[in-house]
């Protein structure tokens, strides 16, 4: 059976990883980048009439100036961040499955025109038509090279990208004298794109959701 490598951090590694035993998937963890807190000052949450969360990191490490906001409508990107929030107080939120674009999008169409956003720093791009206001709460640190991630990667072995980022540092990783055995899935096509060329097989999630990947990551598997 081919292997699968999850280069996320943690602690969402370590979902993915279970979601992947549980299909019977031989899996590795080799996480590229861990997540840190980052000195933030919250803006007055009067400032906003809704609130967006697009990982559950920013909820961990927000801190205490998180909970100005229980009382906005909030957003989440997927239903792990949504789950993060709920859990740290905040009884109204709605959960997309899309990127931070769609699930601004649809804080637009509900109504809302000041948002403000609690993310890392560095996002994605963000179109909407609403004014969002970003706020970096948390930072990603790249963790040093990691030789058993080359190691692990026998031939034949699926590797799952999760952000742009991921793919730029597993491209400076694995040379493109060693791509040709392995295949890649990412969770969005800029994701993709940062892998670069080279790769026994490459393929985007139709939607950026770990279960979209690891169906994908199966299918090579079997």
């Amino acid at each position: 059976m081919n292997r699968v490598l999850i280069l996320r951090p943690e602690p969402a590694a370590g979902r993915t990883a279970a979601k992947a035993a549980a299909l019977g998937l031989d899996v590795r963890v080799h996480p590229l980048f861990a997540p840190r807190p980052f000195a933030w000052t919250p803006p007055p949450a009067s400032q906003f009439d809704a609130l967006l969360l697009t990982s559950a990191h920013g909820v961990r490490l927000a801190g205490p100036g998180l909970t100005a906001y229980r009382g906005l409508p909030t957003y989440a990107v997927g239903e792990a961040t949504a789950q993060a929030l709920r859990d740290a107080g905040f009884a109204d939120v709605v959960a997309g499955a899309g990127d931070g674009s769609a699930i601004a999008s649809r804080a637009a169409a509900d109504g809302h025109r000041r948002l403000l956003h609690l993310g890392g720093t560095t996002v994605a791009p963000m179109a909407a038509a609403i004014d969002v206001t970003r706020v970096a709460v948390y930072s990603m640190i790249a963790l040093p090279p990691d030789p058993a991630l080359v190691a692990d990667a026998a031939p034949g072995s699926v590797l799952l990208v999760h952000s742009p980022r991921a793919g730029e540092r597993l491209a400076a990783r694995i040379l493109p004298d060693g791509r040709a055995a392995l295949h890649i899935v990412a969770i969005s096509p800029a994701a993709l794109a940062a892998c670069g060329a080279g790769w026994a097989s490459t393929q985007a999630a139709a939607r950026p959701v770990d279960d979209e990947m690891l169906a994908l990551a199966a299918r090579l598997c079997e």
